[in-house]
Parts: C-alpha cells; sequence; structure tokens
C-alpha cells in the first residue's frame, strides 16, 4: 500500500497552458512511495553503473560531491495527475557519470535502495535530461522525496525519476521496471499521456 500525501488538488489544464494534457496544479509536493522510506546515511551511500560486459563505475557521496554540480529549474509532473512548475533541484548531470563509461547498450535499469525499478532508455539520460539530484528548493533532498539522492529525469513521469537512487545497469532492451510491470506505460512521456498500457 503506497503512501500519499495531500497535494493532489489545483487548477485544471485550461488556466495553465504549461502543463501537459490531464494534470492539475499544485504549489505542494505531493508523495506516493510504493513502500516503506529507506534510511540511507551518507556515509554507506554509493552510485553505480553497470555497463553489459559486468564492468562497474562506481561513486561514493564525497565522490558525488566533488564532481561539477548543477543549478536545476524545471517543472515535474507526476503519473496521478499533478504537476508542479518551476521546481529547484541541485545535481550531478548523468553525462558526467558516463562521460568515461565505454556502453554500446541503449537502455538503462534504475536500481533503487528499498528494491524499485525503473527502465529508462539511455538517450532520456544523457544530453542534459537527467541528473542525481540531492537538494531540492535549496535544502537536502528529504528522504520522503528520495534523499539523499534520487534519478532526476523531468521530461518523463516522475515515476521514472526513481527515488534513494543506487544505480543503473545497461540493457540492450527496454524491459520493464516496477511499475511497468505492473500496468505503467513502458516509456511514460507527460506530454503524449502515456500513462498506463
Amino acid at each position: 500500500m503506497g503512501i500519499i500525501s495531500r497535494g493532489f488538488t489545483g487548477r485544471s489544464r485550461e488556466v495553465n497552458p504549461a502543463l501537459p494534457p490531464g494534470q492539475f496544479l499544485t504549489e505542494d509536493f505531493p508523495v506516493l512511495s510504493a513502500g516503506p522510506t529507506p534510511d540511507i546515511d551518507t556515509a554507506d551511500w554509493e552510485f553505480s553503473i553497470r555497463t553489459e560486459s559486468g564492468e562497474a563505475h562506481r561513486w561514493t557521496w564525497d565522490d558525488l560531491m566533488a564532481l561539477p554540480i548543477e543549478d536545476i529549474a524545471t517543472d515535474i509532473h507526476c503519473v496521478t495527475r499533478w504537476s508542479k512548475l518551476g521546481t529547484s533541484w541541485r545535481g550531478v548531470s548523468l553525462d558526467t557519470l558516463f562521460a568515461d563509461v565505454d556502453t554500446s547498450s541503449g537502455y538503462t535499469m534504475a536500481h533503487s535502495y528499498g528494491g524499485y525499478t525503473t527502465n529508462v532508455p539511455l538517450e532520456d539520460l544523457l544530453d542534459g535530461k537527467a541528473w542525481i539530484a540531492f537538494e531540492f528548493d535549496g535544502e537536502p533532498l528529504a528522504p520522503e522525496h528520495g534523499g539523499p539522492a534520487r534519478l532526476l529525469v523531468p521530461h518523463l513521469y516522475f515515476w521514472k525519476s526513481a527515488k534513494w537512487i543506487r544505480g543503473l545497469v545497461m540493457h540492450d532492451s527496454d524491459d520493464p521496471g516496477f511499475w511497468e510491470q505492473n500496468g505503467y506505460h513502458l516509456y511514460g512521456d507527460p506530454w503524449r499521456e502515456q500513462r498506463y498500457w
């Protein structure tokens, strides 16, 4: 059973054309989780990218903090129909993390602390489209929102921005993750309303 917070009401798309079809504006930041919130200390946190050859590239929290950090201003859209416009994040671009990764695979599976998975095509993680985010609105990312760090892929529905991220595994095929195996769309473009199969 998931946990849902307040904030699922708002103004309709007719009032704000910046919203994708079927979305409602919220000023809040609703929480939806498929299970309990993991408690991850930054001293124990690690992120990895594992290629199809089995090679693993790893970063500790200190390693991540030593990389170029970007400020990200973006809108986010949840499959449960809320959108939050003009959000502010800080994080490390996936372009930076993939700079020394040699892969010919076109797909990834994101893995989270707690066991959650979601599939994301590699092209949706590169070219300034995705980050490992660790701050929201000027504060460290709260655990209920995926802290200490989450994947941020804002051009897709927010279930693709895996909370409590711990790694990416390269895949040659677009295999479904947790929600995708349970009826959610394999890709999840908000502007095309790719909510469910």
